[in-house]
C-alpha cells in the first residue's frame, strides 16, 4: 500500500471543501481542532459499525452449511 494513495490531494474536488469545514481564523495553527477531532471520530465510529456487520455477515455465512 502506498500511502500517497491513501491521501487527498491539493486537486481532489473535497479538498477544499473539508478545509473550509476545519477552518478557524480564531486558532493560531488555523484550523479548529475540537471541530476537526469531532469530524475523524464521528467516521472512525461509522468506520465501526461497517466493520460489526460486515464481521457479522461474515459469521453467518461461516456458519452455514457447504454444499457438496
Amino acid at each position: 500500500m502506498k500511502l500517497k494513495k491513501r491521501l487527498i490531494s491539493k486537486e481532489h474536488s473535497d479538498y477544499e471543501a473539508i478545509g473550509s469545514q476545519i477552518q478557524s481564523t480564531e486558532s493560531v495553527v488555523g484550523i479548529d481542532a475540537r471541530h476537526t477531532h469531532i469530524i475523524i471520530i464521528k467516521k472512525l465510529l461509522e468506520l465501526e459499525e461497517r466493520m460489526d456487520s460486515i464481521e457479522k455477515q461474515l459469521k453467518k455465512q461461516s456458519k452455514k452449511p457447504k454444499k457438496k
